[in-house]
């Protein structure tokens, strides 16, 4: 079986009930994509204390080299669940255009 790039593959690639068993393929499949809403940081009400990168449950969320968090939204899914366990309610769920 010969492998594709993520951006190589398409629906028929996959079989029904399609599931993956070689480790690491995660950072191959940008899951992303189906999301409708997006979560937007206000930096002058964080106060950088990592709350909803703990709480991602996609580890979408990662720490810009000033200390902030953003979303990778390769792999976010929008669920909401940073802005819901944000202390200082600096995350916004925004719909997606």
């Amino acid at each position: 079986m010969s492998f594709k790039k993520a951006d190589e593959l398409g629906w028929k690639d996959f079989e029904p009930g399609f599931v993956l068993v070689e480790p690491g393929t995660s950072l191959r499949y940008h899951t992303g994509d189906w999301r409708s809403k997006r979560p937007v940081w206000d930096d002058s009400k964080c106060i950088k204390c990592g709350v909803c990168y703990i709480f991602c449950p996609d580890m979408a969320v990662a720490r810009r080299a000033d200390g902030f968090f953003e979303a990778d939204l390769d792999y976010c899914k929008g669920c909401g669940i940073c802005a819901r366990e944000c202390w200082t309610n600096c995350i916004t769920m925004v719909d997606e255009k």
